[in-house]
């Protein structure tokens, strides 16, 4: 085992950062969905599909492309990433 694996402050990919880290918040507008599941296919982990529309398996994530790609394809702008902290929106671009 090394260093790196006895880290405690380490998280899987996915994992909900801890206050002070810097962090995204995932949203998904419901009424928008239309449950293509495009989002769990280009981050899977991140986004399940159930009830008839998408859900971002935890509100707030760490930083990962996928996830702005995520939000970027899925063709109803259903999607949206901002900053946690400042509100800044992330994906999909304006």
């Amino acid at each position: 085992m090394t260093g790196r694996d006895q880290d405690p402050t380490r998280r899987a990919p996915g994992g909900v950062p801890g206050q002070g880290e810097e962090a995204w918040r995932v949203q998904v507008d419901e009424k928008a969905c239309m449950a293509t599941g495009i989002c769990a296919g280009v981050a899977p982990g991140r986004f399940q599909v159930r009830d008839g529309a998408s859900h971002p398996t935890s509100p707030t994530t760490e930083p990962a492309p996928e996830v702005v790609d995520a939000a970027e394809s899925c063709p109803m702008e259903a999607i949206l990433v901002t900053h946690r902290d400042t509100g800044v929106r992330i994906a999909p671009e304006e």
